[in-house]
């Protein structure tokens, strides 16, 4: 079982992708495997014309649909998930997640952007038909800090919460994992019995 990271930010380097990629490093070490698919890299015509035939386009749906989970992280621009995920989420067959985990990441300027995850981005998530959307993980400009002489620092607030989603989003696999080795013969429905 292989987890996504979805990067959504338009810049680099952003806060959201480096809170992406810290949270990719705690999966891997409870053992999973990840691949990385930065939105900005993919080409700008070809994601807002929404060119399907375009290698890089096909490569990155391909990259989606081999996922089991996917953890999606992006800044937040004026009180909704930035124009580049959308760019590429509106690409996305209409049930694109179905199957899949998925942990959203979001940073912004204050804590009043915060129900930006639960009203504009968990609903285009769900309506991808993800199997699951895990609690959201926000975090402030200050609670995410850069320096190129001690690396990411996170306020404790925001450490605890990625710990328990990557726990989370981790036992959930393995649940999934488990259900999935087991061979189950479906039964027709003309052998159900109702009692009432």
């Amino acid at each position: 079982m292989t987890i996504l990271l979805l990067a959504g930010s338009p810049a680099a380097p952003s806060r959201s992708t480096r809170l992406l990629h810290y949270t990719g490093e705690k999966l891997a070490l409870l053992g999973h495997r990840y691949s990385k698919l930065e939105v900005r890299d993919l080409p700008g015509d070809a994601l807002l014309r929404a060119d399907f035939a375009h290698p890089a386009i096909q490569a990155a749906l391909a990259q989606v649909a081999q996922a089991s989970a996917v953890v999606v992280a992006t800044p937040v621009y004026k009180a909704a998930y930035s124009g580049a995920l959308k760019a590429f989420l509106d690409l996305l067959p209409q049930f694109g997640l179905t199957g899949k985990l998925v942990l959203p990441l979001a940073t912004g300027g204050s804590q009043s952007h915060m129900l930006a995850l639960d009203y504009a981005l968990r609903p285009v998530l769900s309506s991808l038909a993800a199997r699951h959307v895990l609690p959201s993980i926000y975090a402030t400009e200050a609670q995410v800090q850069w320096s190129e002489q001690e690396g990411l620092s996170l306020d404790q607030n925001v450490f605890q919460r990625i710990g328990e989603g990557v726990q989370q989003l981790s036992d959930s696999l393995l649940a999934l994992q488990k259900v999935g080795s087991h061979d189950f013969s479906p039964i027709p429905f003309s052998q159900v019995r109702c009692s009432v």
